[in-house]
């Protein structure tokens, strides 16, 4: 299959565990000139054809959300369709902090899985993202509290989001206990000192750390520099066949800096001003606190809130659904950018509110409001609903059109039959931004 990376030019595919983290990693890409396009389900080889210049496409998946058995059932025939366009370069993309555990979103079964379909002697596992404020020290992870803005930087078993994650709150901040209760494949660690050195001795210390047994390679980085030689490393370990990688954005921009320096890819040096948009529609799932100080701060700032009353989320309530898309659109046509969400952390329910029921229904709000043409800029916020709610409102695909913040550009949406088709759409994760976040979607202006 090696003639078909030739004749498309395809030089990487990615799988994201879920949409927002889909769109960070189309962005490094995109920003580092390689024509990116990501989909909602594996592309058939002529789908792929009617892209011309495409370097890298992506799947935008929701496996951050299901178990490890509904996660093979779903990755191993997305990896083979992955695996028939010849590509050289397969990554599994991860949350920059890591959002698993052995019961949900369990990065060691994307591992297993990967392995059966691209077998190699080894794995590389790299999840630090500098340019997000994700740094990997000694195999330990550390995040910055929010994406895009100046929070401080926190171990992540100790982080005041990520360690009291509703679903995999992080316990462990070393990355190789954490996996070692997701597979029994052992991860050797090239730590930040090997990484420093000549390319031979970071080569020799790698054969040091196969020989020792290990399946997975987690890889260290804190600065941004440091991703070029990665890329290096994983251009070599490639070797002409597909190469099975697992890891943030950065494995994006580790091969995206790689491919710069030597002159294969140019990088975007400008974009386009997306402008202002006029009132915008949010719709947010989203659990962090990190959302809620967005919310809070556009709410006293001109913006108005819709908020979903539990029925309508656990019974699908069609009365209560209707009254949610009424007043957003009563707003809307006074000119208010309006914010639809479910009070995420502050929701005092106990009761369980699946992804999947919570992002259906947000994304088929915003369609119903799309239809009536009352908007032409719609925010996604929430990592674990964005998915669902992308395919609620038929979406097939995005392409990046501008930056916003770092990690959540803004794109254009493929929605055939659907009143999305061609909107401009963002997805935020919930650690993405600012407080001043939907304010900056709305006038496209930092």
């Amino acid at each position: 299959m090696a003639n078909k990376v030739n004749d498309n030019k395809i030089l990487l595919a990615f799988y994201g565990d879920d949409f927002t983290g889909s769109t960070d990693a189309l962005e490094s890409l995109s920003r580092a000139g390689v024509k990116t396009v990501l989909f909602l389900e594996p592309p058939s080889l002529q789908l792929l054809r009617q892209y011309p210049g495409l370097k890298a496409y992506g799947v935008a998946g929701n496996t951050r959300a299901l178990s490890p058995a509904a996660m093979e059932k779903t990755l191993l025939p997305a990896f083979k369709k992955i695996k028939q366009s010849g590509v050289k370069h397969i990554h599994y993309k991860i949350c920059s902090t890591f959002d698993s555990s052995p019961v949900i979103g369990s990065i060691g079964k994307a591992i297993d899985t990967g392995a059966l379909v691209f077998p190699k002697k080894f794995v590389p596992l790299l999840a630090a993202a500098p340019v997000l404020g994700r740094y990997c020290l000694f195999g330990n992870l550390f995040a910055r509290m929010g994406i895009g803005s100046e929070g401080a930087i926190h171990r992540l078993d100790r982080h005041p989001s990520m360690s009291k994650h509703p679903v995999t709150p992080a316990d462990e901040s070393d990355l190789r206990l954490r996996l070692k209760k997701q597979t029994k494949k052992k991860t050797g660690l090239l730590d930040i000192t090997q990484l420093s050195k000549s390319k031979p001795d970071i080569l020799k210390e790698v054969q040091r750390i196969k020989k020792e047994g290990a399946a997975v390679l987690l890889i260290d980085a804190v600065y941004q520099e440091q991703l070029t030689i990665i890329g290096e490393l994983l251009e070599d370990w490639a070797d002409g066949k597909s190469l099975f990688s697992v890891g943030s954005s950065g494995i994006g921009s580790a091969l995206g800096q790689f491919w710069n320096e030597c002159g294969i890819i140019e990088p975007v040096k400008e974009w386009s001003d997306p402008g202002e948009a006029g009132p915008i529609l949010v719709i947010s799932g989203s659990c962090s606190p990190v959302t809620d100080a967005q919310i809070e701060y556009a709410i006293s700032n001109d913006f108005e809130e819709v908020i979903l009353e539990e029925k309508f989320i656990l019974k699908d309530d069609k009365k209560a659904m209707g009254s949610a898309i009424w007043n957003a659109q009563v707003l809307l046509q006074k000119g208010k950018s309006v914010i639809v969400h479910a009070n995420g952390t502050k929701r005092k329910s106990k009761k369980n509110i699946s992804p999947e029921k919570l992002g259906r229904a947000l994304g088929r709000i915003a369609r119903e409001i799309a239809a009536q043409g009352l908007y032409r800029r719609l925010v996604i916020s929430g990592g674990d609903t964005s998915s669902y709610a992308a395919r609620e409102m038929g979406i097939i695909s995005v392409e990046m059109i501008a930056p916003l913040v770092v990690g959540a550009p803004l794109c254009k949406a493929t929605a055939p039959d659907s009143p999305i088709d061609g909107l401009e759409v963002n997805f935020k994760g919930g650690q993405v931004g600012a407080p001043n976040y939907f304010e900056i979607a709305r006038t496209g202006k930092l």
